[in-house]
């Protein structure tokens, strides 16, 4: 027989928890509590002995239907912020907190089932109370689940056994089988408290489930695989195999598909292989599966087994996007690139075929410009192509004009040439800096960079301008001497090869030193020449020598009116014109006065005759140099 017999998944009395390893029908019965905004309902009468307790912390011998629990009776319990069913926000669950009595908590009649079928009856349970609860000792729940025909006969009665605290919420799945008598179609299932009173007994319900079992159903199409990939435009003709393990005479098919979530027969679709045409014209997945009953109770949904789902997916074409970063030059690296796709196949000219997602051509050459193709495949095996034109430029070569030499404050012309644009730097001495011939007139040598392009290949050279001093002649401070003795000039000649000389060539040591010692009789000006041997020209610089003359101060003289030395004359005086003298006697009174164009002194004071004896003079001849002083005695 196909469906499994009752007895190949327990014996009388009592089962193990087992769930179904063949094949399940669609669920006859799911019993989820619903769904809405927190809390929900309470449960019809009769279904429970449970009082409803409004909020999602129900006292012992309490239920509340809820959305989630929080962290009740002092964080005792885990907070569960959703029912079994991941992302089902808004699901229901029965919150229960056993009473301390074992006793029955929960009974429905379940309608709908073909008689003579087997059945995997299931339940999801997840032990509320933490793990630390209870000093960690907290009372496990142990439920036992009846099911019982209308009129009380057995058909299962399943233990869970302790269900353990957990350090997270988790929910377990548990369940067996049963076959429901021929011709009986509704049973009775009861849920029954074994675990005693005190900390804990505190569990969630959710997801009640009845479905058919049977053996095993396999579908597969060509290949073995239950999945098969198409491509958006395909045209493909697939055949689908669908394999029971304990088929026999009476055994039947009925194929099924869908597009949504809603199942459908196939008319004439009942042997097990099914051959489909599929014209892979929009973006979807067809769902095909077989479904597998005794005789007559194949037009029943609910007695029937099924096979897995096999899925036919019409994949979308890739959409490449191809590209690369030329133009280049020749000799450079050209990349191609491609994106959207899973593997990539380039071909292009000269030859070139390789495979990546990124590639490079290098050293590039005239030969590699055009188009290259790419053919994109998705992970699924769907092709599409693009291509993309590489564009090679040729290299440019720079040439900048030849290194020169210019005097200061001259201007050259730079020249340059390989290219349609051109950029100069240093740019501070040049006419333009984007031409390719400026006018350069810098200060000091500079080397000047040329960058040669045609817009997208660069060259570069460079030229040196030298600039070559102009000469400069700094003659020195003027100069005052003494006449009869000499004084050095202190002569400067800068710049770039220069040569130097003084005139006039008389009374000077050396015309051809810097530092000449001089001696001119009276006052002179010496003139530096510097001349540039680059022909850079010339420059001149003079100095003054102020030559003084000598006084002569004589030491004694007689006013005694004979005709002979009777005064004080001091020769040469009178070349000083703003000199000053003064006479003091021997107490440092001040007793005469003179300047460089005064009479001589006649040996008075007060237009009266000094005695005879020794006086002092200071002479300020005030050309820089120091005072003189000394003694000068009358005599009569």
């Amino acid at each position: 027989m196909l469906l499994l017999a009752l007895s190949s998944f327990f014996t009388a009395g009592m089962l193990q928890a087992q769930l179904c390893a063949g094949s399940l029908g669609d669920p006859v019965v799911n019993i989820t509590f619903g769904q809405g905004s927190n809390p929900g309902l309470a449960l019809a009468p009769g279904v429970t002995n449970y009082g409803y307790f409004l909020t999602s912390c129900p006292p012992d011998g309490f239920y509340n239907i809820g959305t989630s629990s929080l962290a009740c009776f002092n964080d005792s319990w885990h907070t569960v912020n959703e029912d079994h069913t991941p992302g089902d926000g808004n699901g229901y669950m029965m919150i229960i907190n056993a009473s301390n009595s074992p006793g029955v908590f929960y009974v429905d009649t379940v309608q709908g089932l073909c008689g003579g079928t087997t059945y995997e009856f299931a339940s999801w349970i997840l032990n509320i109370l933490k793990a630390s609860s209870c000093n960690g000792n907290g009372n496990r729940p142990n439920v036992t689940f009846l099911i019982e025909t209308i009129s009380g006969q057995n058909l299962l009665t399943y233990k869970t056994g302790d269900i353990f605290s957990t350090t997270t919420p988790e929910w377990k799945q548990y369940g067996a089988f049963f076959k429901t008598p021929d011709a009986v179609s509704s049973v009775v299932i009861r849920m029954i408290n074994n675990a005693p009173g005190g900390c804990g007994n505190d569990l969630l319900l959710d997801d009640i489930t009845f479905r058919p079992c049977g053996a095993k159903v396999t579908g597969t199409i060509a290949g073995g695989t239950d999945i098969k990939d198409l491509c958006l435009g395909d045209t493909a003709t697939v055949t689908m195999t669908a394999t029971a393990s304990q088929a026999d005479a009476n055994t039947f098919y009925q194929w099924q598909s869908t597009d949504t979530d809603t199942w459908s027969d196939i008319a004439g679709a009942n042997s097990n292989t099914y051959t489909v045409k599929i014209n892979a014209n929009s973006i979807k997945t067809y769902l095909y599966r077989m479904a597998v009953a005794q005789g007559s109770n194949i037009v029943l949904v609910t007695c029937r087994i099924l096979s897995n789902n096999i899925l036919i997916n019409v994949n979308p074409n890739p959409v490449p996007v191809a590209g690369n970063n030329s133009p280049k030059c020749i000799g450079e690296t050209v990349t191609l690139s491609a994106s959207n796709g899973d593997t990539y196949k380039w071909v292009g000219p000269n030859g070139f075929n390789t495979t990546g997602q990124s590639v490079s051509i290098s050293p590039l050459q005239d030969v590699n410009a055009g188009k290259y193709y790419v053919q994109v495949t998705s992970a699924k095996g769907c092709v599409n192509s693009d291509s993309t034109i590489v564009t090679v430029r040729p290299k440019v070569i720079a040439t900048a004009s030849a290194d020169v030499s210019i005097c200061q404050g001259q201007s050259t012309q730079l020249n340059g040439t390989g290219g349609t644009f051109y950029s100069w730097s240093p740019i501070a001495s040049l006419s333009a800096a984007n031409i390719a011939s400026p006018m350069a007139t810098p200060d000091t040598t500079t080397t000047y960079l040329l960058v040669v392009s045609n817009g997208v290949c660069t060259a570069f050279d460079s030229v040196q301008v030298t600039v070559l001093k102009k000469p400069v002649a700094h003659a020195g401070p003027d100069v005052k001497m003494l006449q009869g003795n000499s004084a050095s000039l202190k002569g400067i000649a800068t710049g770039g090869n220069v040569r130097f000389f003084w005139t006039p060539a008389v009374f000077i040591s050396n015309v051809n030193s810097l530092n000449p010692v001089v001696t001119p009789p009276r006052d002179t000006t010496y003139t530096l020449h510097v001349v540039s041997q680059n022909g850079c020209g010339s420059a001149t610089d003079n100095v003054f020598v102020r030559v003084f003359k000598s006084i002569k101060i004589p030491n004694a003289f007689s006013p005694n009116n004979d005709g002979i030395n009777d005064v004080w004359n001091i020769e040469a005086l009178e070349t000083y014109p703003d000199a000053s003298v003064a006479v003091f006697n021997r107490y440092g009174q001040l007793i005469h006065t003179a300047n460089g164009t005064s009479e001589p002194w006649m040996g008075t004071y007060n237009n009266k005759p000094l005695p005879v004896g020794t006086y002092y003079y200071i002479i300020d001849l005030k050309n820089g140099f120091a005072k003189i002083s000394g003694s000068v005695l009358i005599l009569r």
